[in-house]
Parts: structure tokens; C-alpha cells; sequence
């Protein structure tokens, strides 16, 4: 039964994950077409990368997804010490687009390093946390993961990338949660964090703009308050069933950043209610799919594994979604397989081929185990061993009749 429920998840991720990806690709067409047309662009430029981008993750997920698990424990810290030098080398060597130094050129292809960060993260703190006990403490807390994480957020807001400081902090917490860590505990950090970050926003002038603007972006809706403005006329124009597929006034150079941030406006304006409650659900199958993993699987690196890539993935989509329709300040995150940016997809689509992993690997080890209730380590027994203070049971067929035979005589005594 078991393994018949870790194939259904294995089956709905690639199902979702697919369908994401190929209507990704058909709205950044939708998005980018238009505009490139008009300023005699090419018009097919950006679907043209998107592509390459999903040749490359579809094939990074394919070897992620048969790489055995350990070895990704393995690979834990030195992902970390790559993420970071790479984190640092954009404040060097970054190219600078919209005022933010986050992307490091190749050619016409960008990489963001901040990308990798949020994976390498998940993979090391799941590591980290299925070899030793829950922090009881903040001062257990702190140390490595609250400076680990410390480290990170503070490399991303320089650069700046306010959405990514609030992912990290989101899939750490939910690792941490599904290791056991005490609600208070969890609580006492992110209410310190939180303080922390509002005194960082009001004192950079940056941040406290967009704050501001997200209260009220009609006081400037020609400057600050422009995308903010630009994406709720967008999303209120599509109605019920949108203005149809390339129909997209907005993305005329109207919305800025719509073929990114402003995706999900986007699906609003062409495909209506109807386009964006299935975005949801698919959203929504998505983090099914991935608790029901986190549930069913034994392994404890796995376990948490599965539940930091969920949280990752989901989290940025409920952030882009909420930004897009102005309930949470904009942060400049992507909508996972869906906007357009190679590092996002390509590092999204690794992230899939571990939940993959988990599911074919790891989830048929656990079916074929049974679980040890008395042992306070989480580990599983085999079916079949010996229980302290029992009998093994009986492997062959003579010893089923002689115990057979020896429960009848002593029946007839």
C-alpha cells in the first residue's frame, strides 16, 4: 500500500512539474512576443533561452534523480562553500541590472547565485538535522544554522534580494519544524529575525520606499507605486476568462518586469479567474505531493529533504502570487517554472529530481521496512528480525509445522 501511494506522488510530480514548465514556456512567449515585436526584437528571443534553460534542468533533474542519497549528504558542504563564494563574486564581478547586482553574465546567459544558495541550503541544514538533535535553545539554534543562514541572508541583501533573505528563512523554518524543534522556540527566533529585518528596511532608503509603496502604491502610481499599480490594473482586467492567450495590454510596456515578477498578473490579464485558480491548484497539488512524501518516507535526511524543496517551491510561489495581487511587498521573486529565468528553473527543476529521488529510492526502502516504535532514533527494523525479548519469527516452511505441531500437542495435554 505504501509503495503504491509513493508511486501516485511520483506520478503527480512529474505531472505537475511538467505541466508548470510547458505553460511557462507558452507564457513567456505570450509575455515577451509583443513587446520585442515593437521595439524590432526578436520575437521568439526569450522563449528561445527558456527553452535551453528547461533542456538543461530537465536533465539535471534526470541525474539528480538517480543519484543515491548519501552522496548528496555527502555533497552537502561543499554546495554550501560554492554557494557562498559564488554569493560573494557577484558583489565583485555581478553585472548590475535594474540597480541590483545579482547575476553573473556568460555570453547572452545570466547565472544567479543566489539561486543555488536557497538549494545548497536546504540540502545542508536536512543534512545537518538528521544527524543531530532539534536546537532546544537559541543559542542551539544559533549555532551553525542561525549563522549559516545570517551569513547568506546578509550576502543576499547587499546585493539587494530582500525576496531570497525570506525564502532561506522559510524553508530552514520548515526543515526545523519537521525535525522536531519546539513551536516556542521557532517562535522566540523569528519574532528576533523579523525585529531585525524592520529595523534593516527602515533604515535603508531602498527598502523603506518599497514598504511604503506597498501600503499605498496609488500616492505614486507613475513612479514608485508603478508595478504595484500596473499589476492590479492587469489582474483586474483579464475578469472570468481573460483577454485570451497574447492578448496581454499590460506587457506592451506597461507592467514593468512582466515576463519575471509580474507573471502571475500576467495569467490574470489573459487567462482571467479561471487561468489563475488552476495555477493555484497546480500550486496546491504540488505541496500535496511533497508533504505526503515528507510523510511517507523513513529516512530522516530524506524526511527533511522532502519537506525543505516543498517549502521552497511553494514558498516562492505563495510570495510572487501575494505580491502580484498586493497583498505582501514586491521582492522580486520568480514564479517557480513559470517566469522567465534560467537559474530559477534550472535550480527548481534539480530541486524536483531529489523529491523524485525520494520517491523511487528511499520510499521503496521504507515500504519494505517496519518501523521500530521503541527505538527513540527514528531508525526501522527489518520485517522478519528479531525483537528484544521475543522469538524470531520462522523463515521456512518446517519451522511453521513444527511450531504448528508443538502447539497441537501441547493442546491435547
Amino acid at each position: 500500500m505504501r509503495q503504491k501511494q509513493l508511486q501516485f506522488e511520483w506520478n503527480l510530480l512529474v505531472l505537475v512539474t511538467a505541466a508548470l514548465v510547458l505553460f511557462g514556456i507558452v507564457m513567456v512567449y505570450s509575455a515577451t512576443s509583443g513587446s520585442a515585436a515593437l521595439g524590432n526584437a526578436n520575437p521568439l528571443g526569450y522563449v528561445e533561452r527558456q527553452l535551453v534553460y528547461t533542456i538543461v534542468g530537465v536533465a539535471l533533474l534526470v541525474v539528480v534523480s538517480r543519484l543515491e542519497l548519501e552522496r548528496l549528504r555527502a555533497l552537502a558542504p561543499s554546495l554550501v562553500v560554492t554557494a557562498l563564494i559564488l554569493c560573494l563574486g557577484v558583489l565583485a564581478v555581478g553585472s548590475r541590472i535594474n540597480g541590483a547586482r545579482r547575476w553573473i553574465a556568460f555570453g547572452p546567459f545570466v547565472f544567479q547565485p543566489s539561486e543555488l544558495a536557497k538549494l545548497a541550503l536546504v540540502i545542508w541544514t536536512a543534512a545537518y538535522l538528521s544527524r543531530h538533535k532539534p536546537p532546544r535553545t537559541l543559542k542551539e539554534l544559533a549555532r551553525p544554522i542561525g549563522f549559516l543562514v545570517l551569513l547568506f541572508a546578509v550576502l543576499v541583501l547587499v546585493e539587494p534580494d530582500l525576496g531570497t533573505a525570506l525564502t532561506l528563512l522559510l524553508v530552514v523554518g520548515a526543515i526545523l519544524l519537521v525535525s522536531g524543534t519546539r513551536l516556542p522556540l521557532l517562535g522566540s527566533a523569528y519574532g528576533l529575525v523579523f525585529g531585525l529585518a524592520a529595523i534593516a528596511a527602515w533604515s535603508s532608503p531602498y527598502r523603506r520606499d518599497r514598504l511604503l509603496t506597498f501600503l499605498d502604491p496609488w500616492k505614486d502610481p507613475t513612479g514608485a507605486g508603478l508595478q504595484n499599480v500596473q499589476a492590479l490594473i492587469s489582474m483586474g482586467s483579464g475578469g472570468v476568462f481573460g483577454r485570451g492567450l497574447g492578448q496581454c495590454i499590460e506587457c506592451l510596456h506597461y507592467l514593468p518586469e512582466a515576463h519575471t515578477d509580474m507573471m502571475f498578473a500576467v495569467v490574470g490579464e489573459e487567462l482571467g479567474l479561471v487561468g489563475v485558480s488552476l495555477l493555484v491548484a497546480a500550486f496546491c497539488a504540488f505541496a500535496y505531493a511533497g508533504v505526503r512524501l515528507a510523510i511517507a518516507t523513513r529516512d530522516p535526511f530524506a524526511k527533511r529533504l522532502a519537506a525543505g524543496i516543498t517549502a521552497l517551491v511553494c514558498g516562492q510561489a505563495a510570495i510572487n502570487m501575494a505580491a502580484a495581487i498586493g497583498v505582501a511587498p514586491l521582492t522580486g521573486i520568480p514564479l517557480p517554472f513559470v517566469s522567465y529565468g534560467g537559474s530559477s528553473l534550472v535550480i527548481m527543476l534539480a530541486g524536483v529530481g531529489v523529491l523524485l529521488n525520494i520517491a523511487r529510492g528511499n520510499g521503496g526502502r521504507a515500504a519494505a521496512a517496519v518501523p521500530d516504535r521503541g527505538r527513540r532514533d527514528g531508525r526501522t527494523r527489518r520485517a522478519g528480525t528479531r525483537r528484544r525479548g521475543g522469538a524470531a519469527a520462522p523463515r521456512r516452511a518446517g519451522d511453521v509445522r513444527r511450531v504448528a505441531g508443538s502447539r497441537r500437542g501441547a493442546a491435547r495435554s
